[in-house]
């Protein structure tokens, strides 16, 4: 879970709007757990079980962070992928 992405994802939550820089499964994580603004969503749904999936080693790292950026796409809170 902590290895790094290829590329980071900059997103901006909270209020005021923080950049935030997610390199990581592990951090992408926390962010969709703890910080996210919204509560539901198919691609929040799809990022989380993506995540779960690299800690269970089904899934990439970078598949993960393809799932984040739509999450942060459908979230409103992309900055630059």
């Amino acid at each position: 879970m902590q290895t790094p992405w290829t590329k980071p994802v900059v997103i901006a939550i909270g209020e005021p709007p923080v950049e935030t820089t997610v390199s990581t499964t592990q951090s992408a994580s926390w962010a969709l757990i703890e910080d996210w603004p919204a509560e539901e969503g198919p691609a929040l749904t799809r990022a989380l079980a993506m995540c779960v999936g690299v800690l269970e080693q089904k899934n990439k790292p970078e598949e993960a962070r393809d799932a984040f950026v739509e999450a942060a796409r459908e979230a409103g809170v992309l900055v630059s992928a």
